[in-house]
């Protein structure tokens, strides 16, 4: 019987039973173990929810993930467009432990290809990657390995498949799959075209019986045409996943003393991680700075720096040893940082792609992050000035009808989500999203058909030939000298408005031009009316206005909200990020390469203590069940030994066993507070503990029988492992204790949810 270099067991291992030995690390020879046959060829349509469990922890694949495998399976080309954190990697990784050849993986940068080959290590498979990194010596051990058939995937940058030599080593290996990775860089309409994509069409000319699949998270209609002309993928199979990142919850803000609402933001981010975007290294640099002496950890990343500070304060980012890292957009694609917690733009982004692609950098774990964006008319100026500044007249109007989308984001009062999804072809069928700041906090409108007059008039008294600031100064009865020189203070309009501040009519004269009641037009904009604009005034001339007109009120700046934080199982998802940290520490492995935030978020609410439990935990593979379950659970146990376990019976005489003793007697909740002088939410806390260790306890005494169904059925749909998505989606007029009890009583004793 062979032994197994990875696990040492004296009888074969699971990866032998699977036919797929090879993917030990440390077998030195693929002669040294008899190669057993394959149980079924890589071409059929056979996919083993057991590998997919064994070596990344997932029972289920997620939307399109099992149709996309299936294609790649039977050799077709495919071109996948799927959101960031939707699964994309998995396409090529699963069936990489089916072929019986090699997948190749193109990706554009070195901290990308390092990061998905150390994630696949620690599953237990076998990867590895060949870029400038490695010395001569590294690079023809990866070879010999290659040559024996040890390594399932092999990530290379688009440049190294030019090389003749390289080119011609890969002839003579069997390789099953290409996979292009970020394959949007292929396209001069995407917004990050990287010349060097260009050349991969060598792959269908040099493999023209290897498969290619595509993949990206950003393209529209016209980028995915130019990947699958450019690829040259004949009969191609297209699969485009939905857009919506649901976790992500969007903002735009006022640029109105950026600093101080950045500031009251992240005081509501203890400990979190998160990305501020700025236009320039000036800003970065200044950014940073001022935070560090407000208190926080924080760290620039720009061009400008070194190579090894940009790599330093990089990796501490990833460590979390920083929270904060303030970047120009030079960093974020390298990055698979899962638990990033919010993306704050500083400053306006350049279109909408890159927007999107940069605030998917948030929430990849799938818990809720946000997204903010402040916004102001001085930034669109500075973008504007630039893409005049472009000699090329076709990429100038590609460049501005881009900011104009961007523009139209920020400016709109509909659903952001929406208008998002829209750009890029989906149909958002929600009237409401419930996850950007215009579907959850509405602004109010006024009546301002007179302002409207008001605008509209000085524009015409000014022959419609100046742009938006010098008619907001005519308006506020500005003393400038190119306006008295022009002779405008004798105009009938001068200070017709100086009643409202400049910002007010800058937000008024930013809906009207949405709305097309104004246009900016020339290489200088200046205001012109529009056709609808004209029939208003003409209107008002004769006495006759059908209709009065709503506008936005001005948004004023205040603090942000913090949202109430769901206590019950925080301490001990602190405890495990903390010993998480300390064996990343240990391996030198960023955090979330041993679980992820979500992962931990279910730990702390399922309190997993056998390793069949612990198993159940999402990404949770068997590597990583043996690796690390045991220390683990020994956290879960001794925290759970300090805190009275929910699995324990309440014991009598505690602080619990009291209020169950009051409930017996019939008293109500607010007769309990008054005599235990405790909080409501910490008699909900004694209830829920109740329920949980079997007390029966019947919660319609204190929650109604119509809010027990409609909490259910938001508990099935979201999961009940953190109450904030819950308590989100349902609402003011439902309380965190109000959730807590209903569900302590859908669950039971082993911690598992079931209907009501």
């Amino acid at each position: 019987m062979q032994v197994c270099s990875t696990c040492e067991a004296s009888t074969r291992c699971g990866l032998k039973e699977e036919g797929l030995f090879d993917l030990c690390p440390k077998i030195k020879t693929a002669e040294k173990i008899a190669k057993p046959e394959v149980k079924k060829e890589a071409t059929t349509t056979f996919i083993d929810k057991a590998l997919l469990r064994r070596y990344f922890g997932y029972s289920e694949f997620r939307q399109l993930q099992e149709d996309i495998i299936l294609d790649v399976l039977k050799g077709n080309n495919v071109l996948v467009l799927m959101p960031t954190g939707g699964g994309k990697s998995l396409c090529y990784q699963y069936p990489s432990l089916l072929f019986k050849g090699l997948t190749i993986v193109v990706s554009p940068l070195i901290a990308l290809m390092k990061n998905q080959v150390d994630n696949l290590r620690q599953n237990g498979i076998a990867a590895e990657y060949i870029n400038s990194s490695l010395n001569y010596e590294d690079i023809t051990k990866i070879k010999s390995a290659l040559l024996h058939n040890r390594i399932r995937l092999l990530y290379v940058a688009p440049e190294r498949l030019t090389i003749p030599t390289f080119l011609s080593f890969l002839k003579g290996l069997k390789i099953s799959l290409f996979a292009i990775d970020e394959a949007h860089c292929i396209s001069e309409w995407g917004h990050d075209f990287r010349p060097e994509y260009r050349q991969l069409k060598i792959i269908g000319t040099s493999f023209p019986d290897v498969p290619i699949i595509a993949l990206t998270a950003t393209a529209t209609t016209k980028v995915r045409e130019d990947i699958v002309n450019q690829l040259e993928l004949k009969d191609c199979k297209k699969y485009i996943a939905s857009f919506n990142r649901e976790n992500l919850v969007y903002y735009v803000k006022p640029k109105q003393d950026a600093f101080r609402q950045i500031v009251e933001f992240l005081r509501t981010k203890h400990h979190e991680s998160g990305i501020i975007y700025c236009y320039s290294r000036k800003n970065v640099e200044s950014l940073a700075e001022n935070l560090k002496a407000s208190g926080f950890h924080a760290l620039p990343y720009h061009a400008g720096l070194s190579a090894s500070v940009r790599s330093t304060n990089q990796e501490k980012f990833i460590k979390d040893d920083v929270e904060i890292l303030v970047a120009t957009i030079a960093f974020g694609m390298g990055i698979d940082k899962p638990n990033i917690r919010f993306v704050i733009h500083h400053d306006l982004p350049k279109n909408l792609e890159a927007y999107y692609q940069e605030t998917g950098r948030a929430g990849r774990d799938g818990l809720r992050s946000d997204c903010v964006l402040f916004y102001s008319y001085g930034d669109r100026q500075k973008v504007e000035y630039f893409i005049n500044q472009m000699t090329n007249e076709k990429e100038r109007q590609i460049s501005h009808d881009k900011l104009m989308d961007i523009i139209n984001f920020c400016e709109t009062n509909e659903c952001r989500r929406k208008l998002l999804l829209g750009y890029f072809g989906e149909d958002y069928k929600e009237t409401r999203c419930s996850g950007c700041d215009n579907c959850l906090t509405p602004k109010d409108e006024m009546e301002a058909t007179g302002e409207i007059l008001t605008i509209l008039s000085c524009i015409e008294e000014l022959g419609e030939m100046f742009g938006i600031n010098y008619c907001i100064d005519v308006l506020t009865g500005s003393k400038g000298s190119r306006l008295m020189h022009n002779g405008h203070t004798a105009l009938k309009s001068y200070g017709s408005g100086k009643n409202l501040p400049k910002k007010t009519w800058h937000g008024f004269i930013r809906e009207l031009l949405r709305r097309g009641y104004l246009n900016l037009e020339g290489e200088y904009p200046v205001l012109k009316l529009s056709r609808k604009s004209r029939d208003m005034l003409s209107g008002s001339k004769s006495g006759v206005i059908n209709e009065k007109i709503f506008l936005v009120k001005p948004q004023i700046v205040e603090k942000p909200s913090i949202i109430e934080s769901d206590s019950g199982d925080s301490a001990l998802f602190e405890a495990l990020r903390a010993l998480r940290k300390t064996l990343a520490d240990a391996e030198n492995y960023p955090p979330y390469m041993i679980f992820n935030d979500a992962s931990l978020k279910q730990m702390a609410a399922r309190r997993p203590c056998t390793p069949e439990d612990f198993r159940k935990i999402t990404g949770v593979g068997e590597k990583k069940l043996e690796r690390y379950g045991a220390i683990f659970m020994g956290e879960i146990r001794r925290f759970c030994e300090r805190q009275h376990s929910f699995s324990q019976p309440v014991k009598k005489h505690s602080s619990e066993y009291m209020t169950l003793e009051m409930l017996n007697q019939g008293m109500d909740l607010d007769e309990i507070t008054l005599k235990r002088n405790l909080s409501l939410n910490t008699i909900y806390d004694h209830i829920e503990k109740l329920i949980i260790a079997g007390e029966n306890i019947n919660i319609e005494k204190f929650v109604k029988e119509e809010k027990i169904e409609v909490i259910s059925s938001a508990i099935h749909e979201l999961g009940g492992e953190t109450l904030k998505p819950i308590k989100e989606k349902l609402g003011d007029n439902y309380s965190y204790g109000e959730i807590k009890l209903v569900r302590a009583k859908m669950k039971g004793r082993n911690n598992h949810f079931y209907e009501m």
